[in-house]
């Protein structure tokens, strides 16, 4: 099995690439995804979100409210690197059992969508690197106009990841979202051809 990280720094384009990756007919798994089962009410990582931020970030349904979270640790680095250790280990766990049961199925390719690949240092855990990048103007204006993110919020953001320059340099493809989804698909098309040798137009119809 071809085991792919697919990452990207925030609103740089990751879903609308790994969709077309999909429909080629690669497994996808997605780190947020994970994220968010490992803090679903009733599990060790809501317990102890909650026991440090309090009742204030969640919905009126008791579960945990994202972008109240984000907004409270966001700007604190400290509080933000707490978060991530107590969501981080659960995730990992969660994708290893994935990974294994894809792995044991005889899934051709694995893509692991996940923002943090370089921050986590996960680098060696995968076969190739495929960075999806944004200029920061545009994405700081996907987050605020497509996602309503207030323009402090989507400044805390970007300012939290890493520089993409340095991802850039130790990905084996990059992939340059900065204009139309078709440009974008077209690209993804090309990569998928590079890492399987299929040519696109045969897992896809016109």
């Amino acid at each position: 099995m071809l085991y792919v990280g697919l990452t990207g720094n925030i609103a740089s384009g990751k879903s609308e690439a790994a969709v077309r990756f999909e429909a080629h007919g690669a497994t996808i798994v997605d780190a947020d995804v994970l994220a968010r089962e490992a803090v679903a009410v009733g599990s060790s990582g809501y317990r102890r979100v909650v026991e440090r931020w309090g009742e204030d970030i969640l919905t009126p349904d008791g579960a945990i409210d994202r972008e109240a979270l984000r907004h409270a640790v966001f700007a604190d680095k400290d509080q933000l690197d707490e978060l991530n250790g107590i969501i981080h280990p659960s995730v990992n766990n969660l994708r290893k059992k994935i990974v294994a049961e894809a792995r044991k199925r005889g899934d051709a390719v694995l893509i692991y969508v996940v923002p943090l690949l370089f921050e986590r240092h996960l680098v060696e855990e995968f076969d190739k690197i495929i960075l999806v990048d944004a200029p920061k103007s545009l994405r700081f204006k996907r987050l605020v106009k497509r996602r309503g993110v207030s323009q402090e919020d989507a400044g805390n953001m970007i300012a939290a990841q890493m520089n993409a320059e340095l991802k850039r340099a130790r990905s084996d493809y990059v992939i340059e979202n900065d204009g139309s989804l078709k440009k974008l698909q077209s690209q993804v098309d090309a990569v998928w051809a590079e890492l399987t040798g299929i040519d696109a137009r045969s897992t896809l119809a016109d």
